[in-house]
């Protein structure tokens, strides 16, 4: 039977909650839930722990889970929410019209993107390769050129 969490608690920073996490974890009892960015858009979901315990998580409408979110904290244990690294695909544009472009393109296909710099980094929710066939007409002809993420 799974445990019920119905409400964030608080978070992982906030100094009454770490010095209590801090204690658990010396003796073992921090639990991590494991999520990809998808999933903190949910308001119900299944999921197991680092430790194996079977979560039913059915938050109200005006909380969303985030890094670091604590779903259960007492004596015995406590559940943090702990996401998954993100992978990011960096592109540097050849010039402004080529960026301009770009940045439109990616917003058609309703890709997460940031900007650093030069460089558009565009949030891989796939795989990469699928990115990158998409990308080639602007990689092929210099348009655009992929970087090294930092």
């Amino acid at each position: 039977m799974p445990l019920n969490l119905t409400t964030i608690i608080g978070f992982a920073s906030e100094s009454a909650i770490s010095d209590r996490l801090h204690a658990l974890a010396h003796d073992g009892r921090v639990e991590q839930l494991i999520l990809e960015r998808g999933d903190t858009q949910r308001r119900r979901l299944r999921a197991t722990t680092d430790r194996g315990t079977d979560c039913a998580v059915a938050l109200p409408r005006d909380q969303q889970l985030s890094d670091g979110a604590v779903l259960a904290l007492d004596d015995d244990r406590a559940i943090v929410v702990h996401m998954v690294e993100e992978h990011w695909l960096d592109l540097t544009p050849r010039d402004s019209a080529s960026a301009l472009e770009l940045g439109y393109f990616a917003g058609n296909l309703h890709w997460r993107v940031r900007f650093a710099d030069d460089r558009i980094r565009i949030a891989l929710e796939g795989p990469e390769a699928d990115y990158l066939a998409r990308l080639a007409p602007f990689l092929e002809d210099g348009r655009a050129r992929r970087v090294d993420n930092d």
